[in-house]
């Protein structure tokens, strides 16, 4: 599967005349819960080349793919993505620090890392985090019968939150490690949540079941908690877009070369 993936970003780099900086997995299989037969989700940002920014036109800054039954694959052009790093987005935090490394590039993971600690933003991502859990929640496991599968895609949300209060810092993407920061003091439900979790690895077909009251018990007193500790929390003092525009041009210039030859310019790929 993984060179199917590698062909595939080829091939989008060939169509769309781009050039992927990191391309990583998202979803269950960076988080550390997927199934035998979860889905592949590749994300990517990638940079065009110069002439494409400097144009007086609104383009498209994201490239997409149908999604079937074994590939989700899409990406966010650098601009896109750095503006969303200045607001701090949740997502693309997770795609910085997944283990699942496709492609990557000029080392881009690693410095978009350094510069996003001046973009923290506590309430933004307390927010994310706390309605993907509420909604998973409420869609899915309130009934007396329930999709098992989806306590984890509760879960994760619930304790990066969890995280995000006590550690004031952006939530670790292991499954494993926030479970085992959050139920250490919960031997019981750490054991149910353990014993859920391997069958989900294994490959049971983790369906419709009987409800587990026990987590979902701890799931509402959580939610109840939070939303109201979410209220309180300060806006967040977005900073400034310089430094990301000085480290937007500076790549611009470290990807892209630029020859003079004549009244043109001869552009080759720096590799």
């Amino acid at each position: 599967m993984r060179d199917i993936i590698l062909a595939k970003l080829t091939d989008i780099e060939k169509e769309k005349n781009v050039q992927i900086l990191f391309a990583v997995e998202s979803g269950s299989r960076a988080w550390g819960f997927p199934s035998q037969d979860s889905d592949y989700d590749v994300r990517f940002v990638y940079i065009q080349k110069p002439e494409w920014y400097l144009s007086i036109e609104r383009k498209r800054d994201v490239i997409e793919y149908p999604i079937n039954d074994l590939l989700d694959i899409n990406g966010w052009d650098i601009c896109k993505a750095l503006g969303l790093l200045r607001k701090y987005n949740p997502a693309l935090m997770e795609w910085l620090d997944s283990p699942i490394v496709y492609r990557e590039g000029y080392k881009i993971r690693e410095r978009m890392r350094d510069v996003r600690a001046a973009y923290f933003a506590r309430r933004t991502s307390i927010h994310h985090y706390l309605s993907m859990a509420a909604s998973n929640y409420r869609s899915y496991l309130r009934g007396e019968r329930v999709k098992s599968k989806k306590y984890f895609y509760v879960l994760r949300p619930l304790f990066a939150c969890m995280w995000l209060e006590r550690e004031n810092s952006h939530p670790p993407i292991s499954f494993l490690t926030l479970m085992e920061t959050h139920l250490k003091d919960q031997p019981q439900l750490k054991e149910q949540v353990e014993a859920l979790l391997a069958r989900k690895i294994a490959g049971d077909e983790l369906t419709v079941e009987p409800r587990i009251d026990s987590l979902n018990s701890y799931i509402e007193e959580r939610l109840s908690y939070l939303e109201e500790y979410a209220k309180g929390l300060p806006a967040d003092n977005f900073c400034e877009t310089e430094r990301l525009n000085i480290f937007f041009r500076s790549l611009l210039q470290e990807v892209w070369e630029f020859y003079p030859k004549g009244d043109k310019q001869c552009r080759t790929l720096k590799r």
